[in-house]
């Protein structure tokens, strides 16, 4: 286990130490070059970097528009069931809370996909709780096999797998998995995942390496910023994304940014105001500038959990791939209810909405991702900006 075994061998106080002793000299001397090792990244996330902000924004928005192209991919999550067997403090669907339980039927998903393609979309990411006897490897053979001529692009956000299972569900179509780790800390993670098997931290820091091995498409990584120390998490997710591009280099890495959301059942996580572990709007910011800046080569994701306004600023910084009009509950677009939620979204925007506001950034939406397995019989679709526009445009 390649990847693993390199995260375990960081020392995270000494990453805390590193990053807080950067000076504003360092910051320069990372700016200044064209490839950044990890220590560069932390002069980048670090206190000294604030009054860099602007200069950061702009070397971001330059290599993601060389890398990239002035695109913005949209997908949607397909939330499948909230069954779970995991006792986690920060999360809605935590087994402890008494809410309805429920788990798509095959005819139900099929409705959910027929309002998502309704919608536009055609990159649909499966999440589930995580349940592994009733929300298994048999359920997602059959979602996949009923949902894939419909799918141009297949992602999933469940329990980790084996490799035997990821290589199965490649053959299935599946193309990307997510498996955010949450915190890169043994400590604080023990104390947010009290029961079930999601308390295995080895298995879920494994899961990346079994997935390079599987060969599949994409590898989605990322920690809940707010959990831990939000500047080691990301340096520690900087590095996993490295390794992983190190070592298997078929696959492709996204990396996601989520904060820490209220939900129903957070308590051991306390008043997310008071947090101090949680960045505000403006170190997130920081945070994808240095991320880009970086690793010009890694896909960068932003959910509906951030506000519009911020979102919109965010956009042409380094951001490749955005999600918009989010149900986080089982049924959520075929049959709108006021079920719980697995957390709160603040981006609450139509998809015409999103779409226009990624147009008014000069961006082109992109619909679908071509890729072998599903381009064997099916054209490209887009909606594209007909006057899109060059230049920096961010707020700070």
């Amino acid at each position: 286990m390649k990847v693993a075994q390199t995260l375990l061998q960081q020392d995270l106080s000494h990453i805390a130490l590193s990053v807080n002793s950067k000076t504003a000299r360092d910051v320069e001397v990372a700016l200044s070059k064209s490839v950044l090792n990890l220590d560069d990244f932390m002069a980048l996330i670090s206190p000294a970097a604030t009054p860099y902000l602007e200069n950061m924004a702009t070397r971001a928005h330059t290599l993601t528009r060389q890398r990239f192209g002035n695109t913005m991919q949209l997908f949607v999550p397909l939330y499948l069931s909230n069954l779970c067997a995991n006792e986690c403090t920060y999360c809605g669907f935590t087994m402890s809370n008494k809410i309805k339980r429920t788990t798509l039927s095959i005819n139900e998903t099929l409705e959910e996909i027929n309002a998502i393609n309704t919608m536009g979309f055609s990159q649909v990411l499966l999440v589930t709780g995580e349940h592994e006897s009733k929300v298994g490897m048999h359920y997602f053979e059959q979602v996949i096999d009923a949902i894939r001529d419909n799918v141009s692009y297949l992602m999933m956000e469940v329990q980790p797998l084996d490799c035997t299972e990821y290589e199965k569900l490649k053959t299935l179509g599946l193309d990307a998995v997510l498996v955010y780790q949450e915190t890169y800390s043994p400590s604080y993670y023990g104390n947010y995942h009290t029961r079930g098997k999601k308390q295995d931290f080895m298995w879920r820091l494994e899961a990346s390496d079994r997935l390079g091995q599987a060969g599949i498409d994409k590898i989605g990584i990322g920690a809940l910023l707010g959990l831990g120390n939000w500047r080691v998490d990301s340096v520690m997710t900087a590095l996993h994304a490295q390794t992983i591009q190190q070592h298997y280099w078929q696959s492709r890495v996204s990396i996601a940014f989520p904060r820490l959301r209220r939900c129903e059942g957070n308590s051991e996580v306390g008043s997310i105001d008071r947090n101090l572990n949680l960045p505000n709007e403006r170190q997130l910011l920081q945070l994808i500038c240095a991320h880009r800046i970086y690793n010009p080569y890694a896909e960068l994701t932003l959910s509906t959990r951030e506000s519009a306004k911020f979102r919109d600023g965010a956009m042409t910084l380094g951001i490749t791939s955005m999600s918009a009009a989010s149900q986080t509950q089982p049924g959520g677009y075929s049959k709108p209810t006021q079920a719980l939620n697995q957390f709160d979204i603040d981006d609450n925007r139509t998809v015409s909405e999103v779409v226009n506001a990624i147009h008014a950034n000069g961006l082109d939406t992109i619909w679908q991702d071509w890729l072998p397995f599903q381009s064997r019989d099916k054209p490209v679709q887009q909606v594209s900006s007909t006057n899109a526009k060059s230049g920096v445009k961010f707020v700070i």
